[in-house]
């Protein structure tokens, strides 16, 4: 295939490999148990796509339980072990915004992981998933007061507040109730995070945390971070943790979340001095990357701990502090690589576009129409990201023709891959797999022109069951009220 001329090649981007050096199945994009068949067939613990349709139909999630159990126990051991000697281990939570169902729910518990919600909803399921509030944490930079009182509710390990007026909420609330709630300051640390504007979160100008620099208009003379610390110290309805922190997402230089520990790890000893305190936790955030296209190269959870716990152990050791309980917050890094978006085919088409930088020349561009779209994946559209895919339903030996896979739906941005190589003879009626699709897509899911959003199907020891039943259009109706 080395030697075979790829229509369209000439657009194609700097990251996507040249055709025949295209490893389709990398471990890194992939659950473990992802794997061709003999007959060319894609299959997830041992069950082939084609039984997934005719079972479930398209578009439709599918996620390898046993890989997303190894992902989890991956990260709690690796950090466990990196941090055993400085605070006697990590509490890791699972960030719940990337996907979330009771079952999702109950694996994390089950492999000894904490849950970080968001939401009263995401607390809901939390709840109706039987887990203890203790194990919960709740972050949102505009909680409610329902919110707020069913933290209270189900005694939360953690409140993570995000700015002094919500502190301020926060105590006032539980003083009325006459209880202590549990409080992490949320700080913005300054760290602008290599990855999409969009899903940065530590720099200065964003919605999240509480400001080591800017002062506080209800704080003459501090900055937001110190007059929360002031509060949350004086505050007798607080029990004060500790500090948070969140620089973005997909991430993968290491240097981002080493600063922001530095920092962290500082401002942590200056309150605890300052006002004669041991504040017992840190939590140091998520965000690491994962493998979305061949190029992309994440750094193995060991690694990622490794370097965190040196950098801890230095500074505390500098500083000349005891470590607090570290915790962190994967989720994409945990759930992302565990499911691929199952789609069958339809519409096809060839374009001829012009090539840039060269005046008269055109090359094609073929559009592979799936029935899915931006109503099960957004983040194309949102932050610009790229995905792969691969034929599924059988083997091809036809020539790669560079291609973009769109969606069904009434806009020209509905794109689900920019550019990916799939074989020449692709058509209507085959099955294609995009791989990386469980963090942030069915989380994302709409009903834009009115699509059901896909059910999400769990796949273990060879069988398959729903663990989100898949909207009808009955569903959709039932919350029209007109005659």
């Amino acid at each position: 295939m080395n030697d075979v001329h790829v229509a369209g090649s000439e657009l194609a981007p700097e990251w996507l490999p040249a055709a025949g050096d295209l490893n389709e199945l990398l471990p890194a994009m992939w659950a473990h148990d992802v794997e061709r068949g003999q007959s060319g067939e894609l299959t997830i613990s041992g069950v082939s796509v084609s039984e997934l349709k005719a079972q479930f139909g398209t578009p439709l999630f599918v996620m390898s339980e046993d890989d997303f159990r190894l992902r989890a126990r991956t990260f709690k051991d690796a950090f466990d072990a990196a941090f055993k000697d400085i605070c006697g281990g990590v509490d890791v939570y699972y960030a719940g915004k990337a996907f979330l169902s009771t079952e999702v729910a109950r694996w994390v518990d089950s492999e000894g992981l904490r849950l970080d919600t968001c939401s009263g909803g995401e607390l809901a399921v939390a709840k109706r998933a039987g887990l203890k509030g203790a194990n919960l944490g709740l972050h949102g930079n505009n909680k409610s007061n329902a919110e707020i009182n069913r933290a209270l509710d189900m005694e939360l390990g953690r409140i993570v507040v995000d700015s002094l007026h919500e502190l301020k909420r926060v105590a006032e609330i539980a003083a009325a109730r006459g209880e202590k709630a549990n409080v992490m300051l949320r700080l913005t640390p300054g760290v602008h995070a290599h990855t999409h504007e969009s899903i940065a979160t530590a720099h200065e100008d964003q919605k999240f945390g509480l400001s080591f620099i800017s002062e506080d208009p209800e704080a003459p003379g501090m900055s937001a971070a110190e007059a929360a610390a002031k509060l949350a110290v004086e505050a007798e309805s607080i029990n004060f943790l500790g500090f948070h922190a969140h620089i973005g997402s997909q991430i993968f230089e290491a240097e981002g979340f080493e600063i922001a520990a530095r920092k962290l790890l500082a401002f942590t000893h200056k309150i605890q001095e300052g006002y004669g305190i041991t504040l017992p936790e840190l939590d140091l955030g998520g965000g690491y990357g994962i493998a979305y296209t061949a190029v992309d190269a994440p750094r193995p959870a060991a690694e990622v701990a490794l370097a965190m716990a040196a950098v801890v152990r230095e500074t505390c050791q500098e500083l000349g502090m005891s470590a607090p309980r570290i915790s962190i917050e994967p989720g994409r890094a945990i759930v992302g690589s565990t499911t691929f978006t199952l789609y069958e085919t339809g519409t096809l088409k060839t374009v001829q576009v012009e090539v840039a930088d060269q005046e008269d020349v055109t090359a094609p561009r073929r559009y592979v129409s799936v029935d899915g779209g931006m109503s099960d994946n957004a983040r194309p559209v949102l932050y610009e990201a790229d995905y792969s895919a691969v034929l599924a339903n059988r083997a091809s030996q036809q020539a790669p023709a560079l291609s973009r896979v769109v969606g069904k739906h009434c806009e020209s941005g509905d794109i689900v891959v920019r550019d990916v190589y799939l074989p020449n003879d692709v058509a209507a009626g085959d099955l294609l797999a995009v791989p990386g699709t469980g963090a942030y897509c069915w989380a994302l899911a709409s009903n834009y022109n009115y699509v059901p959003r896909p059910p999400v199907v769990a796949v273990t020891n060879g069988a398959a069951r729903l663990i989100v039943r898949g909207e009808t259009e009955d569903d959709l109706l039932a919350r029209d009220l007109g005659a």
